[in-house]
């Protein structure tokens, strides 16, 4: 089996942008959407041509196969590349755990924890350890679908930072990803990584507090230039400061948030105000178009509850991110505590920070 036969999970904007990036270095990319959402593959189902955007040029690129039949997507793939939000970790690993092969690599691109979501229902059809799991810490590349076929990349992020269950793997799974996406740096495990996300650090608190502006505007306005002011950024920093402290109780020595914006490349050194007003990059990313967006749908309920639920198992008080949850749950409509994963879902209810570290390392309880 040739290494650079790539499945690709998912049919939005990020997995069209990475297919399509990744084709052109040479990879063979299946790209595969869930049944109940094949209709994202219909734009290229002619010719399974992406039309390419922004920093690769302006570009033609031919798919190797697309799919919404997952034995097919599977068969010929080690690497599986997870491309979709948190709240579809869960249906995309009920579809793809019966028909996974000892030796395959999954990795979710951004993970946020769900890496050991899949770890618990893998364990749950008494598949635990079949495969090796990995998830990033951030999407690839900053992107949208600016036509329903063509992708648009404004920048490729510059170093993701990768976990992996069980950690012994990390080095393997850094060894399969370096030719894709060079500069990965390595985490000490799947927890740390999770714990890394900036998305929900940034996108929940900047969202609520430009509510209003939101919908008055239908999202024309740029979210990260004119949103994120530095009275946001205040609020940010503080979800931020909860955030580093769950790890410092986990071990874990955590990069704030503005020094993570800088360090992946989105702009220049400083405060998180300064990195982002001077980014071209996030510059030019607009604000959701309504409050339905996954800005609060998955990085409340998949972000930020669920860190606050591992802060509260190791007695680590988070009363700015259960705030924004509690007040991110009413604009919902749901609530995001109960819809959401927390210590329950990622299977490490009742650990304790050894046994914690233990199966971080095995990845089998």
């Amino acid at each position: 089996m040739a290494e650079n036969f790539i499945t690709i999970l998912g049919g939005g904007n990020t997995a069209f942008s990475v297919a399509a990036h990744l084709t052109l270095l040479g990879n063979k990319i299946t790209l595969y959407e869930i049944p109940s959402f094949k209709e994202t593959l219909i734009p290229i189902q002619d010719d399974g041509v992406i039309n390419l955007l922004g920093v690769d040029g302006e570009k033609k690129v031919n798919l190797h196969h697309f799919t919404s039949d997952i034995e097919e997507a599977l068969v010929d793939a080690n690497l599986i590349l997870v491309i979709v939000p948190a709240y579809a970790h869960k249906p995309f690993a009920e579809v793809c755990i019966p028909h996974l092969k000892s030796g395959q690599t999954i990795v979710l691109m951004p993970g946020t924890l769900g890496t050991l979501e899949w770890a618990q229902m893998l364990r749950e059809a008494g598949k635990e350890g079949l495969v090796t799991l990995a998830e990033v810490d951030t999407a690839p590349c900053v992107c949208r679908k600016t036509a329903p076929d063509t992708a648009t990349i404004w920048g490729i992020v510059a170093s993701l930072g990768l976990g992996v269950l069980p950690s012994t793997e990390t080095d393997r799974v850094k060894d399969m990803l370096d030719p894709l996406f060079p500069g990965i740096q390595c985490y000490p495990d799947v927890m740390a990584c999770g714990l890394a996300a900036m998305n929900p650090v940034v996108h929940p608190a900047g969202v609520l507090m430009n509510a209003g502006r939101v919908e008055y505007s239908r999202g024309e306005f740029y979210f990260y230039e004119e949103g994120v002011s530095v009275s946001v950024a205040k609020v940010i920093m503080e979800v931020d400061r909860e955030r580093l402290k769950i790890g410092q109780v986990l071990g874990y020595e955590l990069s704030p948030v503005d020094e993570a914006f800088h360090a992946a490349g989105f702009g220049p050194k400083g405060d998180l105000w300064s990195t982002i007003n001077g980014s071209w990059m996030l510059t030019r990313l607009k604000a959701p178009g309504s409050l339905e967006s996954r800005w609060l749908t998955e990085d409340v309920p998949y972000g930020l509850a669920a860190w606050s639920t591992v802060g509260s198992q190791f007695n680590v008080e988070t009363p700015t991110m259960q705030a924004v949850v509690n007040i991110g749950s009413i604009v919902m409509g749901f609530d995001a505590w109960k819809n959401g994963r927390g210590v329950k879902e990622l299977g490490i209810e009742g650990l304790g920070q050894k046994e914690l570290s233990t199966y971080l390392k095995s990845g089998l309880r």
